[in-house]
């Protein structure tokens, strides 16, 4: 008895090839740029930004963990990290000593403004400056969607503010 396979039209197969092709490259070259230039990988980056733009530069591990789609065991590695190169300080919740909250020091606040310009020109030079306008807008249209299919609770509603 044979089973009949499921198959891909052959637009369907590029786009998703080229989809999971950009998933897998894009990462390793932001990556790449950070820790050349600022010595942090992507997803510190990506948790310090977020702390940046909680109120009081401060947030929950929970909230950070859902907008940067990480695990708490994850995060709590990279936060321990990051406190010890000074750039975050953890604490327990003044309103609830259960809950772990992160803060940006000053000195992770300057590390932040630092790499934010070479992390833009990376993500220009790599994306933005080779697409037309209307490229970038079918782009966010279609991030969007696939976002709100990925995440139907939009925990973290797929922004990092600033990036």
């Amino acid at each position: 008895m044979t089973f009949p396979v499921p198959r891909m039209s052959p637009s369907e197969a590029e786009a998703w090839t080229g989809l999971i092709r950009v998933c897998m490259l894009l990462p390793a070259e932001l990556d790449s740029q950070l820790q050349r230039d600022s010595s942090m990988t992507h997803f510190e980056f990506a948790v310090l930004t977020f702390v940046r733009w909680a109120p009081e530069s401060r947030a929950s591990m929970t909230a950070i963990a859902e907008a940067t789609n990480s695990t708490l065991s994850r995060l709590s590695h990279v936060c321990t990290r990051l406190q010890k190169r000074g750039l975050v300080e953890k604490s327990a919740s003044a309103s609830d000593a259960r809950v772990t909250e992160v803060t940006l020091t000053s000195a992770g606040r300057r590390e932040l403004v630092r790499a934010t310009p070479g992390h833009i020109e990376t993500v220009r030079r790599l994306v933005i400056d080779v697409l037309s306008d209307d490229d970038l807008a079918a782009l966010a249209r279609i991030t969007r969607i696939l976002g709100e299919r990925l995440d139907p609770s939009c925990r973290g509603d797929g922004e990092i503010p600033g990036q």
